[in-house]
């Protein structure tokens, strides 16, 4: 007899029907107001139901559920788990330890457990999910790194990898060895289309999310950056990768840098430093997205002694002139900052430099939810408050909307449904 039957006769000799498996625990969640991740307002009053790993209900005045655990958040702001649009786990703060002692003299393994601690701390912070631009020296780590936490191993947000990164032979570091003497770098090297379609392959099949490359760098220590790719090596990248649904992401700091990569067809540019108008306006014409890394350049002068005081050094100030010239051509924004130059977790650093370059706190907060999910891909699924979508949501303390500083202030983090953070009781 088959299970199918024997379930039928048991129903029968009960006298009822089968019991159906029992529906996912119901939490709902009673904040002071949520901001959707969308509309740029935070709604008084409304509340959010979950159910397993989604989002069920959103609204005012939602009916508790027979069981459901409820948690109120009086005084918080619910919204969409953050996304962190530009980061290094495998990296920490250069005051720490300069970039090339990172990539030298620190073990893999030291920098793995390093980066589970960094990923714990991002969490921890708000940030449900993030876009990990090169492991910097640390190979394919970043890939086990995801799969420890989609497993359940360790805590860290939902991650898009790309692995070792791509750079022009001889453009990347570390550099100031004798000649000829084979030197780890921080990325994989290329010279021609060819090399440039099987590194992306190879990437690809190790298991990269995004395509990273290096459209320009320093040949020497000292010099400025130049172009480092040519046009047909970075659309050679794009076509192997976008063959593959993979997108491409293009660290670019120079105008010819950058000007080639929008030929090229990207799908993101990071820093931009160098953007011109002409430059912003093919971007925002293709929807090619900015990740303006502010912060990245904010801490960098920091650590040579700035102390905050204006005026700002040349490239602070390049770096916010430059994200204010995307922001008037209309080109869309990523919320990156380059964390991993700074502290992991203290990733709402480039968000207060946002707001400071011109936009408001909605509007940061949106490019750190609807906008990155947008960018990364992951919008059918992630960075609003919305019925099907998935529980990744933070409660603020206060009103975000109106002091940004305040999304440093997270009571509580949920992601895949599931309380991480419980700071509520």
């Amino acid at each position: 007899m088959t299970m199918r039957w024997l379930l039928m006769a048991a129903t029968l000799l009960l006298g009822g029907a089968a019991a159906a498996p029992s529906d996912p625990p119901a939490l709902l969640l009673r904040p002071a107001g949520v901001f959707d991740g969308v509309d740029g307002i935070v709604h008084a009053g409304w509340q959010v139901l979950v159910r397993g790993d989604r989002i069920a209900a959103v609204g005012p005045s939602l009916s508790v559920p027979a069981g459901a655990r409820v948690i109120d958040l009086a005084g918080a702001t619910l919204m969409p788990g953050m996304i962190e649009g530009h980061g290094h786990l495998f990296l920490h703060p250069y005051d720490e330890a300069s970039w090339d002692d990172q990539v030298l003299h620190e073990p893999l393994a030291l920098r793995t457990a390093r980066a589970v601690a960094n990923a714990r701390a991002t969490l921890r912070a708000g940030f449900t999910s993030e876009r990990d631009l090169g492991t910097e020296g640390a190979g394919y780590a970043d890939v086990g790194l995801k799969q420890a936490i989609d497993q359940g191993i360790v805590e860290g947000p939902r991650l898009s990898v790309a692995t070792r990164a791509i750079v022009a032979l001889g453009a990347y570091g570390p550099k100031g060895f004798e000649p000829g003497v084979a030197i780890p770098q921080g990325a994989e090297e290329v010279s021609g289309t060819d090399q440039m379609v099987a590194a992306v392959r190879r990437q690809i099949a190790a298991g990269a999310d995004w395509v990273k490359l290096y459209a320009d760098y320093r040949w020497r220590s000292g010099e400025d950056a130049r172009a480092t790719l040519s046009v047909d090596e970075i659309k050679a990248a794009v076509m192997a990768a976008h063959d593959a649904g993979r997108p491409v992401a293009v660290h670019a700091s120079t105008a010819e840098g950058m000007r080639r990569a929008v030929a090229a067809g990207v799908d993101t540019i990071e820093h931009g430093y160098g953007g011109t108008p002409a430059i912003f306006a093919s971007m925002a014409a293709k929807g090619i997205a900015l990740c303006p890394t502010l912060a990245a350049a904010d801490a960098s002068a920091r650590y040579r002694g700035w102390t905050g005081a204006e005026p700002a050094p040349p490239a602070v100030r390049t770096a916010r002139d430059s994200f204010r010239a995307a922001r008037a051509a209309g080109v869309p924004i990523c919320m990156g900052g380059d964390v991993g130059v700074y502290a992991h977790g203290s990733n709402a650093r480039e968000m207060v430099l946002m707001a400071a370059g011109g936009m408001t706190p909605a509007q940061v907060l949106i490019a750190a939810t609807s906008g990155n999910a947008r960018w990364m891909r992951m919008g059918d699924r992630l960075g609003a408050v919305k019925p099907g979508l998935l529980a990744d949501l933070v409660a603020i303390a206060g009103d975000p909307t109106a002091d940004i500083a305040a999304a440093k202030a997270v009571r509580l983090v949920m992601k895949n449904g599931a309380v991480v953070a419980p700071n509520v009781e």
